[in-house]
């Protein structure tokens, strides 16, 4: 007889997830939740020597991990990449989009280069890592993409570059529910407002604002109190990538304390 008391996720089937950008925050957050409900978890990051943290951290809750060192934004990079877990842990069935640079600047101060950089980690990341895992997800007859959006995406003041990409990640999210839902495949995407992560300091340090000064204005704008953690956005993921959320799809979950759209 099932526990009643048990969490659906812990009753999922076992699967082999991708967490990009997961060697630390955000990303990491979400690959310990993944793996404390059961799933094997590819930790990727640009170097895989900075996935060591998260993946030790994951084995020593009794989880699997692999590290994997991999841009993003480099189509060969992440075919390699996708076929070694593939190998390793098994077919990916469960993908994360999470990596994620900033590079903010007022538009007349922002380069070619700044609006690049976001641009092809955040979008063109999120292309190759959502095409080279599908086929997998389809020929499963089952998957989960979960891409990382941002509050940004309304606009946001010295991040034109970042807004842009997050209000893309939108878009293309919805435009993959679209076309992957006849396949047993659902991508969501979650658009967390303050959380407390290095990308947080920095965009403090860019404002030249204390960060304890930056965070408590912050708080004092949400309507729930408090600042966000990586564990409040993991949280969201790991309820996206269920079984039983598989008639949620297209959707943009604003994870920030209230209301923002």
């Amino acid at each position: 007889m099932t526990d009643p008391t048990a969490s659906t996720s812990a009753l999922d089937t076992p699967r082999t997830a991708i967490v990009t950008g997961a060697a630390r925050g955000i990303g990491a957050a979400v690959a310990a939740r993944l793996a404390a409900d059961g799933h094997a978890v590819a930790v990727v990051d640009l170097d895989e020597t900075a996935c060591a943290d998260t993946v030790a951290a994951i084995a020593k809750a009794g989880g699997k991990a692999l590290a994997v060192g991999c841009d993003v934004s480099v189509e060969e990079q992440v075919a390699a990449a996708v076929e070694r877990i593939a190998v390793e842990l098994g077919a990916p069935t469960i993908l994360v989009n999470n990596a994620g640079i900033l590079r903010d600047n007022l538009l007349f101060k922002m380069t070619v280069g700044d609006w690049d950089a976001v641009m092809n980690v955040h979008l063109r990341g999120a292309f190759l890592m959502s095409r080279a895992a599908q086929k997998h997800m389809v020929d499963a007859g089952f998957g989960r993409i979960v891409n990382l959006s941002s509050t940004s995406a309304l606009g946001n003041r010295g991040q034109a570059n970042y807004a842009a990409a997050k209000a893309g990640m939108q878009g293309f999210t919805k435009t993959l529910a679209i076309e992957l839902g006849k396949f047993g495949v659902t991508a969501n995407a979650i658009a967390p407002g303050f959380i407390e992560t290095d990308m947080t300091k920095a965009t403090a340090a860019r404002m030249g604002v204390d960060f304890d000064v930056f965070r408590e204005v912050a708080i004092s704008q949400i309507p729930v109190g408090r600042s966000g953690k990586p564990e409040d956005i993991a949280a969201v993921a790991a309820f996206l990538v269920r079984e039983d959320a598989g008639f949620v799809s297209g959707q943009v979950i604003y994870a920030a304390g209230g209301p923002k759209d």
